[in-house]
């Protein structure tokens, strides 16, 4: 028996997801191929997944442990955002306790192309000391959990783009919100930066084609861009595409 635990939340683990249910799970149902999906949480409505889906967190190394072996999971796919640091170090550490093998499928990281203005930090309150302390209209493309460190600059005007919309105000005293969900097109980004008289965008370098229109779009109107680098992690395999999970999955390669 082959069990697959699809740690998710990013495009590629919906591809890789769709994949496994039309194939590798499909095809071998007698010799038993399983997986499951497992999202955060954090995301009040998760695209829908054709494989069975877990929603929630582990409750730390151990937790996360218990239910390997519990489960009798046998490999770990981990295709979370690269910015969910504290999921894939509990990964590493979980899969190698409960002796599940383990690799990661990572989008490469975004690199900067002539005609951008980028300012590589190395984390949130980087980037906010990056920003002026008045006067800039901040396009804020870093998801709703680290906003509130923006507030020590409550001189600035913050726009922000969330999946969800939030369910308490934000601590930020100017900001403006809309809601919804890429991939988005970079005309359009364009023009929302337009409308919104945007001066500075900061992003995540999450890489990969879904959220990139934002920094096509800064390049094209000459806006500075503040890139908050990802995260260091232990080290583990990484994986670029599905062919290549695939492969590891039935031959270990």
């Amino acid at each position: 028996m082959t069990k697959l635990l699809l740690l998710g939340g990013t495009t590629e683990a919906s591809g890789l997801a769709a994949h496994l249910a039309e194939t590798w799970v499909a095809e071998d149902p007698v010799a038993g191929r399983q997986a499951v999906f497992s999202y955060a949480g954090r995301t009040a409505r998760p695209a829908q997944q054709p494989l069975p889906c877990r929603v929630g967190g582990f409750g730390g190394v151990a937790g996360l442990v218990d239910y390997l072996r519990r489960e009798g999971i046998t490999h770990v796919v981990d295709a979370t955002h690269p910015f969910a640091a504290q999921m894939s170090r509990n990964a590493v550490l979980a899969a190698a306790e409960a002796g599940a093998d383990l690799v990661a499928y990572e989008r490469p990281a975004w690199g900067a192309q002539p005609g951008d203005s980028w300012s590589h930090v190395a984390d949130i309150d980087a980037a906010v000391a990056a920003l002026p302390d008045a006067g800039a209209r901040v396009f804020l493309a870093i998801g709703k959990q680290h906003v509130a460190a923006f507030a020590t600059k409550p001189d600035n005007h913050y726009l922000l783009r969330l999946v969800d919309a939030p369910e308490a105000p934000l601590a930020l005293p100017d900001a403006s919100v809309i809601v919804a969900r890429g991939p988005f097109a970079a005309a359009d980004d364009a023009a929302l930066m337009r409308q919104h008289n945007i001066t500075h965008v900061v992003a995540k370098n999450a890489g990969g084609s879904g959220a990139e229109a934002k920094l096509i779009a800064a390049r094209s109107l000459g806006l500075p861009v503040v890139m908050i680098e990802r995260p260091a992690l232990p080290a583990r395999r990484v994986l670029g595409s599905v062919p290549e999970v695939m492969r590891w999955l039935d031959h270990g390669a």
